[in-house]
């Protein structure tokens, strides 16, 4: 585990931090700051607790059966039957990285000392953490709204010591023998403890956080693509003139410009239209080429309205009720997951098209009546081989699937608590689709950079000078493995060792040696 810490306080958390402690294993802590304000939410708890008068998730009933008031001799296990009640989930396994996220960001709002946990509770969150004890969490069970029950039940079933889970071997155990063995003593839920540790949009957040990452990663690396991609098909750079996007100003239009224009610096392929033997000469490039900043740009924008909506909620304390600074424990509606579930599907729908137009490209490179001078499918001896066809079969199967995903999951709403919750947001599913959405995409763009890399090679072969920049593309990926000394490496490509290659950030990082640092 990276022995990196990441201190939880009372004002909320970065995306680098749910990502150090989601994928990398970063130790958390609590501040004092947040024990104090967990121990003071708590007096506030305790005193209302107390009252003879109901007050909605401390001394009641849950959703539909809130008009119940519940006496002191029911409470605690009211709060472990909500628990037990709510770990409904089904289906295959969730990531462990996701379940790590969706820990990490329930104790960031316990923390912040709206929710009145107590402080000790909080710490037993951290200690799951830190042991490396990860809860097993289904996939089908939240409905975005009231955030994400199921999943986060699951996880308070773990603190309780019931359930099951996985230990740090990988190996899954019942979890009172993972809390045993790493000397972490279950947690006997308090008043609207039960509650507080369900009510959020914690997985969905988490999704997005990841998927974020992983988006900026490829979106650069589909900007170096389609650059390897222009410059294969000997087309012309001058679309990319800083000048023509400073009079459409979308800042990510020119962001993937200028990228695209860093990695074909001093090409000696580009603006060779009129050039290639046996062609007319070219006015302009398929819009696949030409229009590759506009599209690539506004994804890239949706990437910055989604980010400022992750940052908003990693900000955020999303309970139901809350523990407000003057004393008062109000019921509100902040577990909602819209906000959040809308940018799943909105990346959705972007990451779909980007894939679509690096198909787009790969067809163009492989098809001999459009490629401007490279053989069929990039085989080294069309019909005794056949090249990269299949290859572009697998990218098209991606890309159908992606655009199956883009259909938003928010748009829908199922009612439930006996239409108590009337409107759910589906953010859940929206995200689930998502991280299907972000392995597809990976793919896609590999598949592209694998006939891209062959095809800039063909044209070396031709007389022609790469790009410095694409020639390091070329070469990082040959070291990579996904390309076997000898004219017959293509015969079987090695595809998977590509994708690795992309989504691990190697493309990124080996361009950059050349071309400088990319957006």
């Amino acid at each position: 585990m990276d022995m990196h810490t990441v201190v939880v306080g009372t004002s909320g958390t970065t995306a680098e931090d749910v990502v150090a402690v989601a994928r990398h294993g970063a130790r958390v802590e609590l501040s004092a700051t947040a024990v104090d304000a967990l121990a003071a939410a708590r007096l506030i708890v305790d005193a209302l607790a107390a009252k003879p008068e109901p007050v909605y998730g401390v001394s009641t009933g849950f959703g539909a059966l809130a008009s119940r008031h519940i006496g002191h001799e029911l409470r605690a296990q009211l709060q472990r039957n909500i628990v037990r009640s709510h770990a409904a989930g089904m289906g295959p396994r969730v990531e462990r990285e996701v379940v790590r996220a969706l820990m990490f960001l329930r104790l960031k709002t316990v923390a912040s000392g709206h929710t009145g946990v107590r402080p000790e509770v909080a710490q037993t969150m951290a200690d799951l953490l830190n042991a490396g004890i990860t809860p097993v969490v289904h996939e089908y069970g939240s409905l975005g709204c009231s955030g994400d029950l199921a999943p986060l039940s699951h996880c308070a079933l773990t603190l309780m010591g019931e359930g099951e889970a996985e230990g740090p071997d990988g190996t899954v155990r019942p979890a009172g023998e993972l809390l045993a063995a790493h000397g972490i003593a279950p947690v006997e839920l308090a008043e609207k403890e039960g509650l507080a540790l369900l009510n959020g949009t914690d997985g969905m957040l988490g999704m997005l956080v990841m998927a974020l990452a992983d988006l900026k990663n490829l979106y650069t690396s589909a900007d170096i693509t389609a650059a390897l991609s222009l410059e294969a098909l000997l087309g012309t750079d001058k679309v990319l003139a800083p000048e023509l996007h400073a009079i459409r100003p979308h800042p990510g239009q020119g962001v993937s410009a200028d990228n695209m224009l860093r990695v074909l610096a001093g090409s000696g392929l580009t603006g060779r239209h009129a050039d290639v033997t046996g062609d007319a000469p070219r006015v302009q490039d398929a819009y696949s080429v030409r229009c590759a900043p506009q599209v690539n740009g506004a994804g890239r924008d949706t990437l910055d309205h989604a980010d400022v909506v992750a940052g908003r909620e990693l900000a955020s304390s999303v309970d139901n009720p809350v523990v407000l600074p003057d004393g008062r424990v109000e019921s509100n509606g902040n577990f909602h997951g819209a906000p959040v579930a809308y940018v799943l599907d909105f990346l959705a729908i972007v990451a779909a098209d980007l894939g679509s137009i690096c198909e787009r490209r790969t067809d163009r490179l492989l098809d001999k009546n459009r490629s401007h001078g490279l053989p069929p499918f990039l085989a080294d001896d069309a019909g005794v081989d056949s090249g990269l066809m299949i290859a572009q079969y697998t990218q098209a199967a991606l890309v159908s699937e992606m655009k199956r995903l883009a259909v938003p999951a928010s748009a829908d709403s199922i009612p439930s608590s006996a239409m108590q919750e009337d409107h759910v947001s589906m953010g859940w599913s929206a995200a689930r689709k998502l991280r299907t959405a972000v392995d597809n995409l990976a793919r896609i763009v590999a598949v592209e950079l694998y006939a891209a890399t062959r095809a800039v090679e063909l044209r070396a072969a031709q007389g022609l000078v790469p790009a410095p920049a694409s020639q390091a593309a070329v070469a990082a990926l040959r070291a990579a493995g996904a390309e076997g000394p000898g004219p017959d490496r293509f015969l079987a490509p090695d595809l998977a060792a590509a994708d690795a290659f992309v989504r691990e950030g190697r493309l990124v990082a080996a361009v950059e040696q050349v071309a400088g640092p990319l957006a």
